[in-house]
């Protein structure tokens, strides 16, 4: 007998991995110097924040594909697991990323080449595993405006991967690395998913998402 996958437990399961990984970047905080050193620490906490956020972001994207969809087989829970190993260590190299920018830790530019790519690696990762979980539940919905909307964001999340391997590119290639064009060019995302959606809507017109 078949038994159908619940995905309750797996979205439990995610929340429980997405809670683990915002208390690592809380313990990976150093609090023994008292108020005055953590006032001095300032890089460390705005380096917090903008994990902690974007750590936020990605759970939300993850809301809403079972928001969505809800569909689950052995795929998905591949895609999921793969998704949730690379979130647990992508935070890490984030933070190292938004400290070196505000100057607290000084590196070589081949340090920081090396750190866009292994940010972009990670970032094109978890969007890949994204773009595959709503390209797979798109597979398997039956209602027409349901899967034109479970294609639709398998489509967006694809550019969020090619920006991902740009920016990957530009590193290896340590192409503008001194004034962090690797990371600049994340802000192709905005233009491109605009456009996407205005392309996708003259193909199949007006749907809800």
């Amino acid at each position: 007998m078949k038994f159908p996958h619940d995905s309750n437990r797996i979205q439990a399961f995610s929340d429980g991995v997405f809670a683990f990984a915002a208390t690592l970047m809380v313990v990976s905080l150093d609090f023994e110097g008292g108020f005055k050193t953590l006032m001095t620490q300032w890089t460390d906490l705005i380096a917090f924040g903008v994990s902690f956020f974007v750590l936020v972001a990605f759970w939300v994207v993850h809301y809403n594909y079972f928001r969505r969809s809800g569909y689950v087989d052995y795929w998905i829970i591949t895609f999921n697991t793969l998704l949730l190993f690379v979130i647990l260590y992508y935070v890490f190299p984030l933070k190292s990323l938004v400290t070196s920018w505000l100057g607290a830790e000084r590196i070589t530019m081949a340090e920081l080449a090396s750190l866009f790519e292994l940010y972009s690696i990670g970032f094109a990762l978890i969007f890949l595993c994204y773009a595959l979980m709503y390209f797979r539940a798109y597979r398997k919905e039956k209602s027409m405006e349901s899967a034109l909307v479970l294609y639709f964001y398998a489509r967006h999340f694809s550019i969020y991967i090619v920006v991902g391997v740009l920016s990957v590119a530009l590193s290896a290639m340590n192409i503008g690395v001194t004034f962090g064009l690797p990371g600049f060019v994340y802000a192709l995302l905005g233009p491109l998913c605009y456009f996407h959606s205005v392309l996708f809507r003259r193909q199949f017109g007006e749907w809800e998402t």
